[in-house]
């Protein structure tokens, strides 16, 4: 029988820290965040640096001036907040409205409940939805991809998403053919559609940055590959049924499912611990999403559904946890 030996203090410490993983995060948005400079230029440089500075900023005053207690700005979280926020907008969109996001995500979304690790939902998820239902009109209006000069007067286009719910809507599936093919939206070049929001253009490059943190052990597989597959097998199911619903494929490749899935649902405040839990979480995630892209008013449901899950992660956490050491089993 293997007996657990506790020694005595000092105890050896591993390297991890709130940093250390705030900072691989922020490395893992990089190749996400040099494809949306390529594809809409001035825009996205605009539109993430504001978002970035804003929540800085904003968490800076709340601490400084509201709360007066040290700052924890150097620890990345704000960063992260700001350019997932960034990477959830239009990348027309004016920098007054951005930094109503940047104030809503950090000061009601993080700040309000205590800051890093006491909030219930993902912060830039609430600045972003709160834009979404307050600036509807700025908020779904979306540049074609390759206007490096333009800003507020890109030319804007409806995307991949829009035509997939029509096609749902009136059951013509030849609208479908307005959406890019797999290649293009695994890429990111939509020439003929508009490209969504700035982060989630370029699939590969959010893939490279789930790779980078699987391998640093900053998340585990769980509940990205849960959302991605449960979205998969729901819509191939639809699409199988009813050919007016979008092929599995492009379904995984369109909007901010992959952006959601990897860099927001994982978040580890808003996201259960054990790993059955998050399995738990991201088929959840995944059929709300699936749900609301297809019969709710909105084209996307990655958002929505992972603040809905974000809320019943308490309950997860309740019901899928751990035996005590020494806990009789069956009590």
């Amino acid at each position: 029988m293997n007996k657990l030996i506790v020694s005595l203090s000092p105890h050896i410490h591993g390297n991890d820290s709130v940093e250390r993983n705030m900072y691989g995060v922020i490395i893992a948005l990089l190749p996400a965040l040099l494809v949306s400079f390529f594809y809409f230029g001035i825009g996205s440089v605009i539109v993430c640096a504001t978002s970035v500075l804003a929540c800085i900023a904003t968490e800076y005053i709340i601490q400084r001036y509201l709360l007066k207690r040290g700052n924890t700005i150097t620890d990345g979280s704000a960063i992260i907040t700001g350019l997932l926020l960034g990477f959830n907008l239009p990348s027309n969109l004016p920098v007054w409205i951005i930094i109503i996001g940047a104030v809503v995500a950090i000061g009601i979304g993080k700040m309000t409940f205590g800051g890093l690790g006491n909030n219930p939902f993902n912060p830039a998820l609430v600045g972003r939805c709160f834009l979404l239902v307050s600036f509807p009109a700025q908020m779904t209006s979306w540049p074609i991809a390759g206007q490096l000069g333009k800003y507020t007067d890109a030319t804007t286009s409806a995307t991949p998403l829009y035509y997939m719910k029509e096609a749902i809507k009136t059951g013509d599936a030849s609208l479908l053919n307005n959406v890019p093919d797999s290649l293009h939206l695994l890429l990111g070049n939509n020439p003929n559609a508009g490209a969504g929001s700035i982060g989630e253009i370029c699939t590969i490059a959010m893939l490279l940055g789930f790779a980078y943190m699987l391998v640093r052990k900053i998340i585990t597989w769980h509940i990205p590959v849960s959302i991605i597959v449960t979205v998969f097998v729901f819509s191939a199911i639809c699409h199988v049924l009813n050919p007016a619903y979008a092929s599995p494929l492009n379904v995984i490749l369109s909007g901010g499912l992959m952006l959601g899935a990897i860099f927001m649902a994982t978040d580890y405040t808003t996201s259960p611990m054990t790993h059955k839990g998050q399995l738990i979480y991201g088929v959840g995630i995944g059929l709300l999403t699936v749900i609301i892209r297809n019969w709710g008013s909105y084209p996307e449901g990655m958002s929505f559904a992972i603040l809905i899950m974000n809320a019943f992660t308490p309950l997860i956490n309740i019901y899928i946890k751990p035996k005590r050491f020494g806990e009789e089993v069956g009590k």
